[in-house]
Order: structure tokens, then sequence, then C-alpha cells
């Protein structure tokens, strides 16, 4: 979602933003693998965009970083080390601890802190439902990107907000990037990833800057540490879109 709000940001037309995430689909569902070259006429026939959109995705989609351009033309998926994971979860979790920290110093409005409990309170439902229930998985990522956002516009900054976007378009930053190796493992992790969630939804609304910052970078590290785990069970990675991109070493 969030590429698709940055290449409409950047004035893609529908065309290409079609085609852009045509690409993407295709590489985190491991249809392109790393080295191999992307086609064109294969972009074209799906997305069903001419090919100059398509040519703006490429680059588009090799700006974000997930393509690399070849000497003699084109481009190829490309792959990605433990260490860039990591930096790219790194990154996003530094810009929403910015954004924890400026929603509490400036003193984020009552109708945003009545949006961000109320999201609270259905993830709660949600991961009680996730204990015997699979099914609700779907519910928890879609409302565990919101509050993420919701912490985003709630720093009252178009510029950081912007940042932030740019950075979960990242490869494997998104807040939802790992949650399904998170769910895989262990259902408690999530419990925990939630009460980090009312954490620092606690110092926000009680306008306490630095603590928020420090617990929402503190929450993006869950990322990181449910990675590492993936990485050294093949079982729970094949849970996470993209996993072929990513380059396995000793962690």
């Amino acid at each position: 979602m969030a590429a698709a709000a940055g290449t409409e940001e950047r004035g893609g037309s529908p065309q290409t933003i079609r085609a852009q995430l045509a690409v993407r689909e295709m590489l985190m569902a491991g249809e392109i693998r790393p080295g191999e070259r992307v086609s064109e006429l294969a972009i074209v026939e799906r997305s069903g965009a001419s090919r100059t959109p398509v040519r703006a995705a490429l680059m588009a989609l090799a700006d974000e970083g997930l393509l690399d351009p070849i000497p003699t033309g084109g481009y190829a998926a490309r792959s990605f080390s433990v260490r860039e994971v990591l930096d790219a979860i790194e990154l996003r979790g530094t810009l929403e601890g910015l954004a924890a920290r400026f929603a509490a110093e400036r003193g984020a409005s009552a109708a945003r802190l009545a949006d961000m409990r109320a999201t609270l309170t259905q993830l709660d439902a949600v991961v009680d439902a996730l204990q015997c229930n699979g099914d609700a998985f779907e519910d928890y990522v879609a409302l565990n990107g919101r509050f993420h956002a919701q912490i985003a516009a709630a720093a009252d900054s178009a510029v950081l907000e912007r940042q932030i976007e740019r950075a979960q378009s990242l490869p494997f930053a998104s807040p939802n990037a790992f949650v399904a190796a998170q769910s895989a493992q262990k259902r408690q992790s999530l419990l925990f990833a939630q009460e980090h969630h009312r954490c620092v939804f606690d110092a926000i609304s009680q306008r306490q800057g630095t603590r928020a910052e420090s617990l929402m970078r503190e929450h993006s590290r869950l990322a990181a540490q449910s990675f590492a785990l993936s990485a050294r069970s093949g079982e729970a990675l094949a849970h996470v879109p993209g996993a072929a991109l990513i380059r396995l070493t000793a962690i």
C-alpha cells in the first residue's frame, strides 16, 4: 500500500502504478528469482499496461532498490543481505520513533487519540481470536498497519509522514513484513507486540516524548528479532513474502 501511495505522490500514472504493483507481486511471490531478468513483455501482459508505463514502473522499482539495472539494458531482480534487511527495519523504526515523540510532545488531538484507542481495542480482540483461530490473521495485518499509520499521522508532520511512507516501501521494512513469521513461530509474540502498542499509546497520551520514541524504536526491533528467528527456520521464513530474495548467511 505504501508503495502505491508513494508512486501516486511522485505523479505516477495509473498504468505505471498497476505495472509497478504487478512486478512487486511477482518478486514477493518468488516468480522472479534474484538475478533473473525482468521481462517487459511479461509485465505488459500481466498488468495490461503499455510498454512506456512498464518502463517507468521498472525504473521506479530500481529506485526503491528491488531491481538492479543491467549494463546491456533492462533490469534484474536483486537479492538482499541480512544486513540490508536489518538496516531497513532499523531505519523505519528510527523514523517511527521520531513520529511517536512528535505526537507526544506536540500533543495529539483528542480525535486522533480516540481513533488510536479504538484501533487498539480492535487489535486486542483480534489477538485474542488468533490464539484459537488463524483466520483472524488478515484482520491483524490490516489493524497493525492502521495503528502504525495513525502514529505517523499524529506526529503532525507531512515531511516526516512522507519519509516514513518511503521507508516502509523498502523491501522487508513495512510493519507487517514479518508478522506472518511471528504468527507461525509463536502467537505469544503478537501478544507482546500488542503490549508494545499499548505502551506507546500510553506514552503519547501522557505527552512523554522520550519514552514514546524509545518504546517505538524498541517495537521495531521485534521485527528484527522475528527476522533473525525466521532466518534460522526455513519453515518460518517461508511465511515471509519475498523470502526468496534474501541471501541468508550466519546470524
